[in-house]
């Protein structure tokens, strides 16, 4: 399984445009063979800071994700919405159990 977490920071004034688009981004990406899940969260503290997780079934599924029409869609939103900071890290997950 791969993990995908991070952040993106855009200019606060844009907020309701980044939910928008992170609400079509989130709805079809889940659709797609291979997510496991994919969520956008806004930041509670900062409203301008939203956070992203994703769990891949592999390598391919995303793969394929990079390639579909609503990511593309996706990217130029995001152009125009004041990006100031994106800090997206992929993790490789071996293993998966309980906190505790």
């Amino acid at each position: 399984m791969l993990v995908v977490a991070g952040s993106i920071e855009i200019d606060p004034a844009n907020r309701d445009a980044a939910v928008a688009a992170a609400l079509r981004m989130m709805e079809e990406t889940q659709r797609e063979p291979g997510c496991l899940s994919y969520t956008f969260s806004a930041d509670l503290a900062e409203p301008g800071r939203f956070r992203i997780f994703e769990e891949w079934q592999d390598e391919a599924a995303l793969h394929a994700h990079f390639k579909a029409p609503h990511m593309a869609a996706f990217q130029k939103a995001v152009a125009g919405l004041g990006v100031r900071r994106m800090a997206i890290q992929r993790y490789d997950v071996s293993a998966v159990g309980p906190v505790r």
